[in-house]
C-alpha cells in the first residue's frame, strides 16, 4: 500500500503532469505527498557555486506545485529543497531517506542525439529507485 509518494518537479509541463498523477494517487490513497525540486548546483572547482534558481524561485514553484496538488484534492502535502549537482541521484537519496514507497514523475520528449547526450532523470530514476516509480507523459 502507498503510504509516502514523492514528486519532483522543476515547473515544466511534463513535471505539471507527474504532479497531476501524484496528487491523484495522494488523493485515492490517503497518502503523503512530498514535492521536492531539485535545485542543481552549478560552477564550484575555481569559482563560486551557483545554483540554478534562486532561493524565493524555489519557494514559488514549491508554493504552486503545492497548490495545485492540493486543489486536485491531496490533502497531505509537504515540499523540499534538495540542492545538488545531479538531478537523478538527489531524488533517489531523497527517497530514501524519506521512506517514499512510490515516486511519481514527468518525463520529457527527449529523443534521438539529444536524449543521448543529456539523458533522462526519469529514466535513471525509475532505473536506480529501491521504490515503485511511476513516470507520467
Amino acid at each position: 500500500m502507498t503510504k509516502k509518494i514523492l514528486c519532483p518537479v522543476d515547473g515544466s509541463d511534463h513535471a505539471a503532469v507527474g504532479l497531476a498523477q501524484a496528487a491523484e494517487l495522494a488523493r485515492l490513497t490517503g497518502a503523503h505527498l512530498t514535492i521536492c525540486a531539485v535545485n542543481l548546483a552549478i560552477g564550484g572547482a575555481r569559482g563560486p557555486t551557483i545554483n540554478h534558481w534562486k532561493d524565493d524561485e524555489a519557494a514559488a514553484l514549491l508554493d504552486k506545485a503545492e497548490a495545485d496538488a492540493k486543489a486536485a484534492g491531496a490533502t497531505d502535502v509537504g515540499t523540499a529543497v534538495l540542492i545538488s549537482r545531479t538531478a537523478g541521484p538527489a531524488i533517489i537519496t531523497y527517497a530514501e531517506e524519506v521512506g517514499a514507497d512510490h515516486i511519481v514523475m514527468g518525463t520529457g520528449d527527449k529523443r534521438g542525439v539529444k536524449r543521448l547526450v543529456l539523458g533522462s532523470v526519469a529514466a535513471e530514476v525509475a532505473g536506480q529507485a529501491g521504490c515503485s516509480v511511476t513516470v507520467a507523459r
